[in-house]
């Protein structure tokens, strides 16, 4: 095959201010200023609705299978008239929107008009409404938000949903379908109000302070809760990006993108992106789960993106399609010139299985990288926009962001200041105390060092979160971040994820979700079809995994990082109880907190055959 001329994407220089703090941690701050941003989202529509109105800026597939596409023009024209709408509800800061749906070409016109308008959206993650038994989580957002007008883009898909709640006095607008008990206004009502000046009256008010979203966490540590997202701090984080990714403005990006607006990662930093820079975003109805990532292949092998994002789960899912599809791995390294991961931390043979199919497609590494931050800061606190080699650094500090390393043990705790921090919690001002010390820093919860204590331009490497890490009977710190992608490393393909158990134990022990498609990969000389749990529990899996621990603990003697036994689960995780996020990322305490029978088992004196002692 022959490839074409390979020319490295135009990143910011690396380059880094280090202070040292009388308690011997480290302040950080970016060399660059960070230059001045608009005041609200809604400006960055509008500007590109004046410099490239017939710009494809949504895509969507329809039920034909073909593609609806709207311009800046259509898409600035029909926001206005949603802000038309609200406006005429009397919505705003008291009385906002909430969005139950996903991703759509009609949730974003709700997003961009409520931008317009100055009125506050909080989009709720589906699976509260879909795969929730109790619908505990949507009840509390639905009473923290207090909406004055609740969308859904299928009125039978969440009628369960919206009669758990108690709706008086709230408008129910739908896309389509029937809500029973329940009176409903049709979008398209909201799409044919003709916009008057007094949009313009509502969109001059908006400024920086004013509440773009309400955006619930997804749950990391703990139950969610609504943080507030000012126009300002996420104008701010898109202007740092612009700065550290100055390809972006030579070449507005083309996104395929299925991660979910409820979340920051789809729905500040990859929106906002494409909002910023004037690119083309088409919306991936596929997901990283079984049957649905087909939708994902299809996309792909008809879009050419320019920069790619997903979580690890979703390119453990992606990668055996682009390893064996040659016509797929050809649209979809194109046009590539940045694959993005966030989210969790990518196991370093995922990114070496990336790297290697990059290489078969276009004769050379397409350029791969991270960022950190939260929900809290917009999200980006840091970026790795310079060369790295494996999963891990997480970059340095953005333009006008200062990083704040405490010393904790051998790490360093991490904190953020800068425009980009959110001013606090919703209805919960002990919380927006708590999570910021006396120096106005945001306290994030994670860890880093230094990737290379003698130069600190290399950046700062992630240590996990700190309320994760235990002590062992032996006294010593276990680090679960680290440990858990060392052993998700080591045990591929058998792998999808795992709970690092230990805590007051003399020994670590690992539950781990089983990856099929890994599995069925290390039985595939077995003639005989086995289920699931047939295959999990396979002598061929069995032995790869005892192998590959057994390999691990020889370059980890110590009882702080040693495994003694593994053993692999069949129930996934549970959004319910809280023990996986809506990015992918395991809860530990809670996953550990609901399956503490299965941590007994795993360390009884005489486990059971399920357990895999090494």
């Amino acid at each position: 095959m022959q490839h074409a001329e390979f020319a490295p994407i135009d990143f910011a220089p690396a380059s880094v201010n280090v202070e040292e703090t009388s308690d011997g941690g480290f302040l950080l701050t970016s060399p660059m200023p960070l230059e001045e941003y608009e005041s609200s989202l809604g400006m960055l529509l509008r500007r590109w609705a004046k410099e490239a109105p017939e710009r494809t800026f949504l895509g969507e597939r329809e039920l034909s299978g073909q593609w609806r596409l709207l311009t800046y023009s259509e898409t600035a024209g029909l926001a206005d008239s949603i802000a038309q709408g609200l406006i005429d509800r009397k919505l705003g800061p008291e009385r906002p929107v909430m969005i139950l749906s996903g991703n759509s070409i009609n949730h974003a016109l709700l997003m961009l008009g409520s931008f317009i308008a100055g009125v506050p959206m909080a989009p709720v993650s589906v699976a509260y409404s879909l795969l929730s038994d109790d619908f505990r989580k949507l009840k509390a957002i639905f009473s923290e938000v207090k909406p004055a007008l609740v969308y859904t883009e299928s009125g039978m898909m969440f009628s369960r949903a919206l009669n758990a709640l108690d709706l008086s006095g709230v408008e129910v607008v739908i896309k389509d379908g029937e809500v029973d008990g329940v009176s409903t206004t049709p979008f398209a009502s909201l799409l044919e109000t003709p916009a008057t000046n007094e949009v313009e009256d509502a969109f001059a008010k908006v400024d920086s302070g004013t509440i773009a979203k309400l955006l619930f966490s997804s749950g990391s540590t703990g139950q969610p809760k609504g943080i507030l997202n000012t126009h300002g701090m996420l104008c701010a984080n898109q202007q740092m990006l612009a700065q550290l990714w100055p390809f972006t403005k030579e070449t507005p990006p083309i996104l395929v993108d299925w991660l979910p607006w409820n979340h920051t990662f789809g729905g500040n930093h990859n929106f906002n992106l494409v909002l910023k820079s004037g690119g083309t975003l088409y919306i991936d109805e596929g997901k990283p789960v079984p049957g649905l990532v087909l939708k994902s292949v299809n996309n792909l092998a008809e879009i050419s993106p320019t920069i790619y994002f997903n979580v690890p789960a979703g390119f453990a899912m992606l990668l055996p399609h682009l390893e064996r599809d040659e016509a797929l791995r050809s649209s979809f390294f194109k046009k590539l010139q940045l694959i993005f991961y966030a989210g969790a931390a990518l196991p370093q043979d995922m990114w070496q299985r990336l790297e290697a199919v990059s290489i078969l497609a276009t004769g050379h590494k397409v350029q791969m990288t991270s960022s950190w931050g939260s929900t809290e800061t917009s999200p980006l606190a840091t970026s790795a926009h310079f060369p790295i080699d494996r999963a891990g650094v997480i970059g340095l500090p953005c333009p006008g962001v200062c990083i704040k390393m405490v010393p904790i043990g051998e790490k360093y705790e991490l904190r953020v200041k800068g425009p980009n921090v959110t001013p606090g919690y919703l209805n919960r001002p002990d919380l927006t105390r708590d999570a910021f010390d006396a120096d106005g820093f945001y306290k994030i919860g994670d860890a880093g060092i230094f990737a290379d204590p003698a130069c600190p331009s290399r950046g700062i490497t992630f240590a996990g979160r700190i309320a994760e890490d235990f002590k062992l009977t032996t006294g010593t710190w276990v680090h679960v971040g680290k440990t858990r992608l060392e052993v998700l490393t080591s045990a591929a393909p058998a792998v999808q994820d795992a709970i690092v158990a230990g805590h007051d134990r003399e020994y670590i022990g690992i539950l781990a979700w089983p990856n099929i498609a890994g599995c069925r990969e290390i039985c595939r000389d077995t003639e005989a079809v086995m289920t699931t749990g047939e295959l999990v529990r396979s002598k061929e899996v069995v032995e790869h995994l005892r192998l590959a621990i057994t390999k691990y603990n020889g370059t980890h003697m110590g009882s702080a990082t040693r495994i003694r036994r593994i053993m692999l689960m069949t129930e996934p995780p549970s959004i319910d109880a809280n023990e996986i996020t809506d990015k992918g990322y395991i809860n530990q305490r809670a996953a550990l907190e609901r399956r503490e029978n299965l941590v007994e088992q795993l360390y009884e004196t005489k486990p059971g055959p399920e357990v895999i002692v090494v």
